[in-house]
């Protein structure tokens, strides 16, 4: 399957992500790396959306089945040269044939899709998008509680971001995402079992791609970011992102508070 979007990039879109993130909005108008996301979005109609919130049509990916939980595995994203606001620029996006896997939880179906953003007539933006679905879990009616996490101290070059239920909803809202799992906490509990509301994997993308960008990697036109999410991140874990250089190589990193690993990153400039 694939679609397609075009549209103006606002610069009042940029401006909220900056107050979002509470980073200084570009000043010469070219988006940061993975600042994308927030432009050209599947709409999709309130009819189109399952119970949790997540579209069951109308874009590239339709789940393969119905109930199944869809997770944000991971992905590639590459600068091939600024992407500006205040300018017209087209998503077109192509989803690849799903491949099934047997794991320990049930049937895994993994699902990639390409994304190309297209402005001035160039590729500007090259992706890959890794989702995977699988069965929900049988919920008996006793969600698991949240465990207490006990912080450890903060390193040099440790960027905290705290985890609300305002920022999720307002990353939701940005991202035009529905997934009741990251802002209804009923819903991700007794509905998804799980022990809060789940961090989105792009925000934890996003947190490590602005780390890379303060190391002063992730702003090169030619920068190739490769993401994988290692383990869920719910609210009341927090969140910590650190990227650290070497060379023209950017390494970075997502821990909750108690210092567990939930998202890893490489940066390399060409």
């Amino acid at each position: 399957m694939s679609s397609e979007v075009t549209e103006v990039l606002l610069p009042g879109v940029a401006d909220a992500v900056a107050g979002l993130l509470d980073v200084p909005a570009p000043a010469d108008g070219a988006l940061p790396l993975m600042w994308h996301w927030f432009f050209c979005l599947d709409r999709p109609r309130t009819a189109d959306l399952g119970r949790d919130g997540h579209p069951t049509s109308g874009g590239p990916v339709d789940p393969p089945g119905a109930g199944r939980r869809r997770m944000w595995a991971g992905g590639e994203v590459t600068s091939l040269g600024p992407l500006r606001v205040g300018e017209v620029a087209t998503r077109r996006s192509t989803a690849r044939e799903p491949q099934t896997k047997q794991g320990r939880s049930g049937r895994l179906e993994f699902v990639s899709v390409d994304h190309e953003v297209v402005q001035g007539g160039r590729v500007v933006v090259r992706e890959r998008q890794d989702l995977v679905y699988r069965d929900a879990p049988a919920v008996d009616g006793s969600p698991p509680e949240p465990e207490p996490v006990d912080p450890a101290p903060l390193a040099d070059g440790d960027r905290p971001l705290e985890i609300t239920p305002p920022l999720l909803f307002r990353f939701s809202a940005l991202t035009y995402n529905g997934h009741r799992i990251h802002y209804d906490r009923d819903h991700a509990r007794h509905a998804e079992g799980y022990p809060g509301l789940v961090t989105h994997g792009p925000l934890q993308a996003l947190a490590m791609a602005e780390a890379a960008r303060a190391a002063g990697v992730a702003t090169q036109p030619g920068t190739t970011c490769r993401y994988r999410l290692v383990s869920p991140l719910f609210d009341h874990q927090g969140l910590v992102a650190r990227a650290d250089r070497d060379g023209s190589t950017v390494t970075a990193s997502v821990r909750d508070l108690g210092g567990r690993t939930t998202a890893r990153a490489t940066f390399d400039a060409a």
